[in-house]
C-alpha cells in the first residue's frame, strides 16, 4: 500500500478526431488537471510516450513546463501502468509532487496505423519471424490462441463471449466508438471477416484516436483536492520477451507475476475486485490474462466467462468502458484502463456504473505479451 494517489483522470476526444497528437495530448492533461482541480503550474512531474524521441521534454515544451522528474518508458501498452508505480516512487521519494500520466494518438485520423511494423535489422524477429510475412501483432496473438484452443479444446463460439460483453458495456457508455453500432452477437464474431486464423475483425481491437491522463500526488494533499481520492494500493510489472521465436509457451504470460505483485503489496485477494480493467487487444488477451491473475485455472477461461460473467450486472464487471474492443483504442490503451478504473471508484459511470466499488484493478499489457503490469486502486471508506 503506498501514500499516494490519483486526483484526476480524463479522455482527451476520441473516435476520429483530425487533430494532432499533442493537441490531443494537452487536452486530455488540462481535462485532468480540471478534474483534480489543479493546474498547469502545480504538475512537476511527467510521465508519457508517443510523441517522438524524447516524448516527455517534447511535451513539457508544448505545455510550457520544465518538469523536475521525467519518464517515458516504451512498454507498449502496459506503459502507463508500468508509469503509475513509477509515479509513487517519484512522489514517495519527494522528487516530485504532482505528476501527470498520459498518452494520446491520432493513428486513425492520420491513418498511421500499418500492419506488419517495424523490425530492427540483426534481431531474432527479423531473422526468424519476418521471412514468413506475419501480420504484426495480429498473427502472433493469432498464434496464441490457436495454441489455447488446441490444447483445452475450447471453441471460437466461447471466445466469442469476450467481444460480445465488451459490446454490452460499450452501449451504456456514449463516448464508445461501437455505443451506437447495436449489439454483438456469437454468430456476428465468427462471421465477421477472417484476419489471421482463428481472429476474425471482431476479434480484434479497434483502431482510433485517443487518449487519456491522470493525476496523481501525496495522499495527504489529495484529501484536500475536489474529488475522491483514489489511493495507489499495489503494483507489479514484468517483462517477458521481444521475439516469439523464444516464448516456450505462448499460453503463459508474465501476468501471473505482475499481478501476484501488485495483489501482494495492496494485500488483497481476487475476491476483493470489484471492477476489473483488462488490456483487450485481442479476444484471446483477455482469456490469458484472467488464468495468469488466478481467476480460474489454466484451459478454464472461456468457460469461466460463460454465462455473462463478465456482462454487465454480471459476478466480474470487466472492461466496463467497452475496453479496446468497442469503446476505443489509440494503440495503447493502458491509459484508458486507469481512467476507467479511476471513475468507477468515484461513482461517475452513469448506466454502466458498478455499485458500491471499492477495489478496482487495472492491467496493461503490451507488445506479443511482452510487458505486463498491474496496479491495484482502492477508495477510503
Amino acid at each position: 500500500m503506498t501514500s499516494v494517489a490519483i486526483v484526476g483522470a480524463a479522455e482527451c476526444d476520441l473516435g476520429i478526431t483530425n487533430k494532432s497528437i499533442l493537441t490531443l495530448q494537452a487536452q486530455a492533461i488540462t481535462r485532468a488537471l480540471a478534474d483534480a482541480g489543479l493546474n498547469l503550474s502545480d504538475v512537476d512531474g511527467l510521465a508519457t510516450t508517443g510523441t517522438g524521441r524524447f516524448p516527455a521534454t517534447q511535451l513539457g515544451d508544448y505545455l510550457g513546463l520544465q518538469p523536475r522528474w521525467t519518464e517515458s518508458t516504451f512498454a507498449g501498452g502496459s506503459a502507463y501502468e508500468i508509469m503509475v508505480g513509477r509515479a509513487v516512487q517519484a512522489i514517495e521519494a519527494g522528487k516530485a509532487s504532482t505528476v501527470v500520466v498520459s498518452f494520446a494518438s491520432n493513428q486513425r485520423s492520420a491513418r498511421s496505423r500499418k500492419l506488419g511494423g517495424v523490425v530492427e535489422e540483426h534481431t531474432p524477429e527479423a531473422q526468424f519471424e519476418q521471412p514468413y510475412d506475419v501480420l504484426h501483432p495480429i498473427s502472433y496473438y493469432a498464434m496464441a490462441a490457436r495454441q489455447y484452443l488446441h490444447r483445452y479444446g475450447g471453441t471460437r463460439a466461447q471466445l466469442a463471449e469476450v467481444a460480445v460483453a465488451a459490446r454490452e458495456w460499450a452501449l451504456l457508455n456514449p463516448a464508445a466508438f461501437r455505443h451506437d453500432a447495436g449489439p454483438l452477437t456469437v454468430d456476428d464474431v465468427l462471421t465477421a471477416p477472417m484476419v489471421s486464423s482463428p481472429l476474425t475483425v471482431a476479434d480484434c481491437c479497434l483502431v482510433t484516436d485517443g487518449g487519456g491522463a491522470v493525476v496523481l500526488t501525496s495522499l495527504d494533499r489529495a484529501r484536500d483536492l475536489p474529488k475522491k481520492p483514489v489511493r495507489v494500493l499495489g503494483y507489479g510489472e514484468r517483462s517477458t520477451n521481444m521475439s516469439m521465436t523464444l516464448v516456450r509457451d505462448l499460453t503463459t504470460t508474465g501476468a501471473r507475476e505482475a499481478a501476484a505483485d501488485a495483489f501482494a503489496m495492496a494485500g488483497i485477494t481476487l475476491a476483493d475486485i470489484d471492477v476489473l480493467q483488462v488490456y483487450d487487444s485481442f479476444t484471446i488477451t483477455v482469456a490469458l490474462t484472467l488464468e495468469a491473475m488466478g481467476f480460474c485455472g489454466p484451459g478454464e477461461a472461456l468457460d469461466f466467462i460463460a454465462g455473462g460473467r463478465i456482462r454487465p450486472g454480471g459476478a466480474l464487471p470487466l472492461n466496463t468502458s467497452g475496453g479496446g474492443l468497442s469503446y476505443c483504442h489509440p494503440g495503447q490503451f493502458g491509459i484508458l484502463l486507469l481512467v476507467e478504473a479511476v471513475r468507477q471508484l468515484r461513482g461517475e459511470c452513469g448506466k454502466r456504473q458498478v455499485p458500491d466499488a471499492t477495489i478496482a484493478v487495472a492491467h496493461g499489457t503490451g507488445g506479443i505479451f511482452s510487458t505486463h503490469a498491474t496496479v491495484v486502486l482502492g477508495v477510503e471508506a
